[in-house]
C-alpha cells in the first residue's frame, strides 16, 4: 500500500485513501512533543485543533507551540487569528479543510493534534450550518442578558424556539444565550439548524487518545500552571483585562486572574482555582472521548508510541 521511512512522506498507490491522523487527549498530557515527533517521521505538517491557541495575543495561557518547536514542523492555525475575532468550531473546519486540500497535494496523510473536542468533531464528522454571530447581536443579546437576567433570556428563547427550550441546559447561560443569537442572526429557530448528519470527508481520520495515570496527569497540570505563573501569566492577563468581555478571554487561567484583579480572591487563590479548573476540563475531555468511542487508546509511557501510533496508518 505505501511506506513510511525516517522524515519522508508516504508513497502512496491509486487505491490510497489520504488519511488524517488525530492525535488528543487531556491537556498537559503530553500531545505537542509526540505530534512533533510523527510528523517529523511522516514529513508532513501539523493543524492544531484548540481553541485557543488560535489567538495569537494568548501564548502563556494557552501553552502555545513555541517558536522552536513551531521550527520543527510548519503549524497551522497556531496564532493565527486576533482574539477580538470571533472565531468558533465552525469557522474552524472551514479553515482546517480548506488547508488539507492544500496539503493534501503533497502529501498523503496529515496531523492534526488539540484537545478541543467540538474542533475535532468538526472536522471529522462536520457541523451544522450555523451562521456567523454579527458583534451587533452579540452585544445586543449580552446588554439583554445583563440587564435582565437568566429567567427573562428563558423566556425569550422559550418564545423563539419552543423545541430547543425544552432541551436546553437551562443552568447554562452561555448555551442559553448562544442559542438566541443564532434564532436572531439566522431568522429562524435554532432546531431547524441542528441536523446533527455526518458529512462525507475526502479522508480517512485515525483517532487517538493519548493518556496518562491520573495523579501523574493532574502533577503535570499543577506544573505547567506553576510554569505559566513563572513565564507572567499575570501580566498576559492584566494586559487584556480591559478586553476580559470578549469570548476569546472565558477561558481557564484568564477569568481567575480577571477575578483577581477585580479583587474577588488572593493572588494564590487564583492560580489554584487555576489549576483545579484546568483539572476539571481534562477530566471532561476525557469523558467526552470516552463517549466518543471512535478512538484508540494509548498510554503516553508506553515505549515505542511514536512507532505504535504510525502503525495505525498501515
Amino acid at each position: 500500500m505505501f511506506t513510511i521511512g525516517k522524515d519522508a512522506n508516504f508513497v502512496s498507490n491509486n487505491q490510497y485513501m489520504r488519511k488524517l491522523l488525530v492525535i488528543t487527549g487531556p491537556t498537559a498530557v503530553g500531545k505537542t512533543e509526540l505530534s512533533l515527533q510523527i510528523a517529523e517521521r511522516l514529513g508532513c505538517p501539523i493543524i492544531s485543533a484548540d481553541s485557543r491557541q488560535v489567538y495569537r495575543e494568548l501564548s502563556i495561557g494557552t501553552a502555545a507551540p513555541t517558536a522552536e518547536e513551531q521550527s520543527r514542523v510548519r503549524h497551522y492555525l497556531v496564532q493565527s487569528r486576533s482574539i477580538e475575532d470571533y472565531y468558533s468550531a465552525y469557522e474552524f473546519e472551514q479553515d482546517a479543510l480548506r488547508i488539507l486540500e492544500e496539503i493534501y497535494r503533497d502529501h498523503d496523510v496529515a496531523v492534526v493534534t488539540g484537545g478541543s473536542m467540538m474542533y475535532i468533531d468538526a472536522l471529522c464528522n462536520g457541523i451544522d450550518d450555523i451562521p456567523t454571530i454579527s458583534d451587533e447581536i452579540r452585544q445586543k443579546v449580552w446588554s439583554m442578558y445583563e440587564e435582565h437576567g437568566l429567567d427573562h433570556m428563558l423566556a425569550m428563547l422559550q418564545t423563539l424556539d419552543p423545541q430547543h427550550y425544552d432541551i436546553v441546559d437551562r443552568q447554562n447561560y452561555k448555551r442559553v444565550i448562544h442559542a438566541i443569537e443564532i434564532c436572531l442572526q439566522s431568522g429562524t429557530t435554532y432546531t431547524s439548524l441542528r441536523t446533527n448528519k455526518k458529512k462525507e470527508r475526502p479522508f480517512e481520520a485515525v483517532k487517538v487518545v493519548i493518556d496518562r495515570d491520573r495523579q501523574e496527569l493532574f502533577d503535570r497540570i499543577n506544573r505547567r500552571v506553576d510554569i505559566m505563573d513563572s513565564m507572567g501569566l499575570e501580566d498576559e492577563a492584566r494586559r487584556y483585562f480591559p478586553m476580559k468581555h470578549l469570548n476569546s478571554l472565558n477561558t481557564v487561567g484568564y477569568k481567575e486572574m480577571f477575578d483577581y484583579f477585580e479583587g474577588k480572591t488572593s493572588r494564590e487563590m487564583a492560580i489554584e482555582k487555576i489549576k483545579t479548573n484546568t483539572r476539571r476540563y481534562a477530566k471532561k475531555q476525557l469523558t467526552w472521548f470516552r463517549y466518543k468511542g471512535e478512538y484508540t487508546w494509548f498510554d503516553a509511557s508506553e515505549d515505542n508510541l511514536a512507532d505504535k501510533i504510525i502503525a495505525l496508518l498501515e
